[in-house]
């Protein structure tokens, strides 16, 4: 397929080209291209062209928890919003704490997945042998949640984390939240308003005080083992000070920020509730617009969506049964380009952040740059275009979205995944193309 017309953004460049794609690759990059016989052009008309997505940060919800969602539903949704890679975490059922767990869901997902998949290898205070066996290319990196969330895999034996930091075979992910922290906090909101907390009340339980607290360890033990550290979801402005600008590929040390926490702040726990309950919790206006300037000045490294879907139901509970998480995947990039029309981020920043680096930081071979001899993994975005989230537009096993109702002012038009024509106008074809990510 030859697309032309495009404006091509990519390794901070904005400029007008045609792309060839042969097979599974892009073959050629050139301002004008005449189409070989027998190839399909499709014209961009003037229309943005972009790496797809890397998300490296998702829970899609299987095996074990399906009615939440699952592989091939989450993916679709992941495809439709441009998102045409994903790393899913390990608190399933079975959890995947061992590399008999992770290749069996690698042997899940085989053929079922609209966009290409990797998974994470998950610690427990008792599967240290199973990490130290791992073998580079098994699991994108190893999750450790030092602060409880969602699923039952909180590590909080000290020996214990000493011992994954300073013998992890691959890079370590982090969910960092003080437990013992938020618990007090819990019980002090519980003594105040008995069940019926209110939903404002998360970011305050669930603080940047014990934010700050587990990054401070974590950061602490990969500067004790020298171990390669990558702390997922930041939402407070007091912890950006751990972190300091650097070469994703070589840095010891990087960050990321969660699309809903660049987007949304205190204020909309008003309207949203349950539906803006996440751990780590959407904290206040500043903590945000500290984050924004964070991923600008190229602090944080990498924009993902931690998209973890929960039944309506669940979700309608009140503030204590009520689970964390939020499905984000169909309209991560429609929000960054909200960012974008706003003037908080440009768009060569959050193609940066949310491709480039991701494929940088974990070694990801041949994806996310515009690249001749890269995987055709490619997003055509309308930035004059319209998106009403409706319940019937969306592709989440779960129904809703914290942005229901919401109009974006860009579209989702076009959306390719190893050189396939996946998703265009709305419409998803049938076939799953997704591939295993290839780790360098």
């Amino acid at each position: 397929m030859l697309i032309t017309n495009a404006i091509l953004i990519n390794e901070g460049r904005r400029f007008e080209a045609d792309l060839l794609i042969r097979g599974e690759r892009i073959e050629k990059i050139a301002p004008k291209i005449t189409a070989p016989a027998g190839v399909e052009v499709f014209d961009a008309k003037g229309r943005l062209l972009l790496p797809g997505l890397i998300d490296d940060q998702v829970h899609f919800r299987e095996p074990g928890l399906t009615a939440k969602g699952d592989l091939a539903s989450e993916s679709a949704a992941a495809v439709a919003g441009g998102v045409t890679s994903f790393m899913d975490m390990p608190n399933v059922n079975p959890q995947t704490i061992t590399r008999a767990a992770l290749a069996d869901k690698y042997r899940i997902a085989a053929g079922r997945t609209f966009a290409n998949h990797a998974f994470y290898m998950g610690t427990t205070n008792d599967n240290l042998s199973e990490l130290e066996a791992l073998q580079k290319g098994e699991a994108c990196a190893i999750k450790i949640f030092m602060g409880a969330s969602t699923g039952n895999m909180l590590v909080d034996n000290p020996d214990t984390l000493d011992k994954i930091f300073q013998r992890a075979p691959v890079m370590i992910v982090t969910h960092c939240e003080d437990t013992p922290m938020i618990k007090i906090a819990e019980d002090a909101a519980r003594e105040k308003y008995g069940e019926e907390v209110p939903f404002s009340e998360h970011p305050y339980i669930r603080s940047a005080a014990a934010c700050y607290k587990s990054t401070e360890l974590a950061v602490g033990l990969s500067d004790k083992h020298g171990t390669r550290l990558h702390v997922l979801h930041m939402t407070s402005a007091s912890e950006l000070h751990f972190f300091a600008k650097g070469d994703a590929r070589t840095k010891r040390i990087s960050v990321e920020a969660c699309v809903h926490h660049l987007y949304f702040d205190e204020s909309w726990y008003a309207t949203l509730g349950s539906k803006l309950k996440c751990n780590p919790a959407v904290k206040s206006a500043t903590d945000r617009e500290a984050l924004i300037a964070a991923v600008r000045d190229g602090v944080i490294d990498i924009i993902a969506t931690d998209h973890a879907p929960h039944t309506a139901a669940e979700k309608a509970n009140s503030y204590f049964k009520a689970p964390s998480g939020l499905p984000l995947v169909q309209h991560s990039l429609l929000a960054l380009m909200e960012l974008v029309e706003r003037g908080e981020l440009p768009l060569e920043t959050v193609v940066q952040r949310a491709c480039h680096t991701p494929a940088e930081r974990f070694g990801v071979v041949d994806r996310g740059y515009l690249r001749e001899g890269g995987y055709a993994d490619l997003v055509v975005v309308d930035p004059n275009g319209v998106t009403d989230v409706t319940p019937e537009s969306l592709r989440y096993k779960c129904g809703w979205s914290p942005f229901d109702g919401h109009r974006f002012k860009a579209r989702i038009d076009a959306t390719w995944v190893n050189g396939k024509l996946v998703y265009r106008d709305g419409v998803l074809r049938p076939q799953a193309f997704g591939q295993r990510l290839q780790f360098a």
